[in-house]
């Protein structure tokens, strides 16, 4: 129980804090609040690998003249 109450004290502290940034005008906005959150997460370098092989296929097969519009014909 008294580890509820920690947690609980904890999260109503963080939303003291948000609410008083919100208050304060003070938001992030943009693109640049984006950058890095997904650093270091392994669900986005398995993401990052599988698009890598998608481009280096698309890449060979327009090197060897195989374009979209080809391959759609067929």
């Amino acid at each position: 129980m008294k580890q509820l109450e920690q947690r609980v004290a904890a999260l109503e502290s963080q939303v003291a804090a948000l609410q008083a940034a919100q208050a304060n005008g003070v938001q992030p906005t943009g693109w640049r609040t984006t950058v890095g959150m997904f650093t270091g997460d392994e669900v986005m370098k398995q993401i990052d690998r599988a698009a890598r092989k998608i481009r280096e296929a698309d890449r060979r097969r327009t090197r060897a003249g195989v374009t979209s519009n080809a391959r759609a014909k067929k």
